[in-house]
């Protein structure tokens, strides 16, 4: 009888041990993929940064550009118009010959 209560016992302390050793694998993977990514993000977060500069930057140009042509366009010009386009007139046509 004593060896069928060692042998659960073995059991259940195997099926245990490999549920906790499979979970310290799990944890300890973890923890070296986020110090992997806890190293990464600075270059990251700068790079980010970078690129928001850009778009801003081009976002400004833009602004700045429409905002000029919408007061070009508001002003007028002090010029007075041009009259209408000449026409062409018929010349009489010298024939050679004649």
């Amino acid at each position: 009888m004593e060896q069928a209560v060692l042998a659960a016992l073995l059991l259940v302390g195997l099926v245990i041990g490999a549920g906790v050793g499979a979970s310290y694998a799990r944890a300890k993977r973890g923890w070296k993929d986020y110090q992997t990514v806890r190293t990464s993000v600075p270059g990251a977060r700068r790079t980010a940064w970078a690129a928001i500069r850009g778009v801003a930057v081009k976002a400004a140009v833009i602004a700045l550009l429409l905002v000029g042509a919408a007061a070009y366009a508001a002003a007028g010009s002090n010029e007075e118009r041009a009259g209408p386009a000449p026409t062409v007139t018929p010349s009489p046509s010298h024939r050679p010959g004649r």
